[in-house]
């Protein structure tokens, strides 16, 4: 078994709106180990983002600690924090978050340089991870405003993998795309997978759901159920009906 990457321990997480307190994680366990490609899933509202974003240090915990890479971010000061987002944590939104000012290419190159100051290596780099998403020197010239949604969506796959992240951390990065340009960003996130990286993703669709070979499912703040599902081949009636299953039982 693989090394864990992140480890969250008794993870709460509550909100105050109008005087009332709303406890979206309970006391939540959770590892993730290096090399999986997890899924996380549940109805709306049952604190998937939350959890997302406790883990990668966006948000902090009310109460409980998460461990990445050997390091307790939990008590790190919002400096700190940022500079260890960006050195260990790669991010794909469903809102494309691309600087309209950029090209696509310089888009990943700003991230880039953040960490690496060898201008020529990070353009390699880039211009090598922009390849790879089937986006081609014409396009990834281009500003923001002048491409497809699916087009900016793996310009901001590249830029997520620019600093060669420990953990990819996905929320709904198909949400906003149509059929077509969803089946690219999800092929390019198995390549990468196959590659080694750790991926964590936030869905509601079942289609996306079946890349990864783990699926937890939440439902009202804690975790009451995984599935295991094994290295994603292609089309696999097995594993559709194996994850449906689990996701009927589960209640979704």
């Amino acid at each position: 078994m693989s090394q864990a990457v992140i480890t969250a321990d008794k993870l709460s997480k509550t909100f105050s709106t109008g005087g009332n307190q709303h406890h979206v994680l309970k006391n939540l366990d959770l590892e993730i180990r290096a090399g999986e490609f997890t899924v996380i899933m549940g109805a709306s509202g049952a604190g998937k983002s939350t959890l997302l974003y406790a883990l990668s240090g966006i948000d902090r915990p009310t109460l409980g600690s998460v461990t990445f890479d050997g390091q307790c971010i939990s008590d790190y000061t919002e400096d700190k924090l940022a500079v260890f987002r960006r050195k260990h944590c790669g991010f794909v939104f469903q809102q494309i978050y691309l600087l309209d000012n950029m090209s696509l290419l310089d888009n990943c190159m700003a991230a880039g340089l953040l960490i690496q100051k060898n201008r020529k290596q990070v353009a390699d780099r880039a211009e090598s991870l922009l390849a790879q998403l089937a986006l081609t020197q014409r396009e990834y010239q281009k500003f923001p405003a002048q491409v497809s949604g699916g087009e900016a969506q793996r310009a901001g796959l590249a830029r997520a993998l620019i600093n060669n992240p420990s953990v990819l951390f996905a929320d709904e990065p198909t949400g906003a795309l149509n059929s077509a340009a969803g089946t690219a960003v999800l092929d390019a996130l198995t390549h990468f997978h196959s590659g080694g990286q750790t991926v964590v993703m936030v869905t509601h669709d079942m289609k996306s759901a079946l890349r990864g070979n783990r699926v937890i499912y939440l439902k009202d703040g804690v975790v009451c159920g995984e599935c295991h599902l094994g290295a994603y081949t292609g089309s696999d009636t097995a594993r559709h009906e194996q994850l449906h299953s689990f996701l009927i039982e589960m209640g979704w």
